[in-house]
């Protein structure tokens, strides 16, 4: 089906768009308090004596995170599409996320793993899902061209909401375990003791009362597609048909198969580079929970500006030139951090002072590092938002909830292989530097593939 057939879409009010926007500063602080700056780290060096054991653990959980969402993604969207309307979905999902992020409190030192370990799974799952029955609202509700300003804009949103959760948790929850302070010098809030990780397992309970308040706008505002005349049961079964069919005529759209491999290759790049490059400056500069949240702090803020920013230019140059540009200032930035350590930058071409100034960030080389994490956090929104705005351009409005679960297919089918890829060559080199050097390879061919790829993709090629 292509975009001349697609059905009209119902006028939307201001409320009812911004309603759909809230969703992801609703979504984003389970990503950046939970998944990437707290709880993980918490998980990984708290939870167990043993932090390689902890670290283990954590990249097995992401990894069958990832392998449900894979497979689970594509058939629920083809569903969505023979159902008709998203929000139940969503609202089931939501269920599933609440009640699984509010029970990450009861992860205490020294107990069992296993719990945490379940809670986030269920947690990533449903968010992930819920973030396609999500997307796959947005071409009927954005006019074609304000799709690019739209999604940035609503990417942006997220990250401020991801930014002020954090916030929150470093200024006033989370206590330096020696000093029993947080970062305003004050006790944390509720007497939540570090000693037994309250300030670490709090996140979850915080992330999942932000995600309940900040998505009752869409239930209450935002118009859903009308119901499908299928019920369940018949519907199910179309949907997978749907499904099947949807895969065969990638065949015949090349230009949509194309971006969806190149998306799945500079993906896997852009999370890896995600999760652990705040681990990579923590290991070389060993940096703690109060650095990584700084450092998190300002990579959204740059991340906010950059997608306010980019969401004027993708209507004016179109959302592959802003994923393109991106992705350049992602390989650019990478090369930087790799090369980055104590002592120097540019791989010793250009020799720093080693010596500290005292207070966060206190050396030439941290100071280098944050230099190029700005660039990170100018672009990794951008090329995530634009890449949506890509995929709606590309596809009807009929055929969205199918398309985006391939979409979210495409950036977790292949999401093992970046941090494996940087695991194996460390273990084999001994050096984590030229193990993280492996993102460039994922960000620099998905960017190949991308710049031979029509724009919008249904585009013959």
């Amino acid at each position: 089906m292509t975009t001349e057939h697609a059905s009209p879409r119902p006028k939307v009010s201001k409320a009812g768009l911004g309603g759909w926007m809230l969703f992801d500063w609703a979504a984003q602080p389970f990503f950046t308090v939970i998944v990437t700056f707290i709880f993980g780290p918490y998980f990984v060096s708290r939870l167990t004596d043993d932090p390689a054991y902890g670290q283990a653990m954590w990249g097995y959980t992401l990894t069958i995170s990832g392998i449900i969402i894979a497979i689970m993604s594509p058939v629920l969207g083809s569903i969505a599409d023979a159902t008709g309307p998203r929000k139940p979905w969503i609202a089931f999902f939501a269920v599933i996320k609440i009640a699984s992020l509010a029970g990450l409190w009861f992860a205490v030192p020294g107990s069992s793993m296993l719990y945490p370990l379940v809670f986030i799974i269920l947690a990533s799952v449903a968010a992930e899902f819920s973030i396609v029955f999500n997307d796959s609202m947005m071409p009927r509700l954005v006019a074609e061209k304000e799709i690019g300003r739209i999604s940035n804009i609503a990417w942006g949103l997220g990250y401020l909401g991801g930014m002020i959760v954090l916030i929150i948790v470093v200024a006033l929850l989370a206590a330096n375990p020696e000093s029993g302070k947080t970062i305003l010098g004050i006790p944390p809030l509720f007497g939540l003791d570090p000693a037994t990780g309250a300030d670490a397992r709090v996140t979850g309970p915080i992330s999942a009362a932000w995600y309940f308040l900040f998505i009752l706008p869409m239930f209450f505002f935002t118009p859903d597609a009308t119901r499908g005349t299928l019920p369940a049961g018949k519907a199910v079964r179309a949907g997978l048909r749907e499904l099947k069919e949807t895969l065969g005529t990638l065949r015949h759209r090349g230009g949509i198969l194309r971006f969806l491999v190149a998306r799945m290759i500079f993906q896997d790049g852009v999370n890896g580079l995600l999760a652990l490059g705040g681990t990579f400056a923590a290991g070389m500069f060993a940096w703690q929970t109060v650095e990584l949240g700084v450092y998190g702090i300002i990579l959204n803020i740059v991340a906010i500006g950059g997608c306010l920013y980019a969401s004027r230019l993708d209507a004016k140059l179109g959302s592959k030139r802003i994923v393109v540009m991106s992705l350049v200032c992602l390989v650019v930035a990478t090369v930087g951090i790799v090369s980055t350590g104590p002592g120097f930058t540019l791989f010793g071409l250009l020799p720093l002072s080693t010596a500290d100034s005292g207070g966060l960030f206190g050396t030439a080389a941290e100071k280098a590092y944050i230099i190029f994490g700005l660039l990170v956090g100018l672009a990794f929104g951008p090329v995530q938002a634009s890449s949506r705005s890509y995929m709606a351009r590309s596809v009807s409005p009929d055929e969205a909830g199918r398309y985006f679960g391939l979409y979210a297919l495409s950036g977790r089918a292949t999401s093992f292989l970046a941090p494996a890829s940087v695991a194996t060559i460390t273990l084999a080199t001994g050096s984590a530097r030229i193990g993280m050097m492996a993102l460039i390879a994922f960000l620099g061919v998905g960017l190949l593939i991308l710049l031979k790829t029509p724009y919008p993709a249904n585009r013959p090629t």
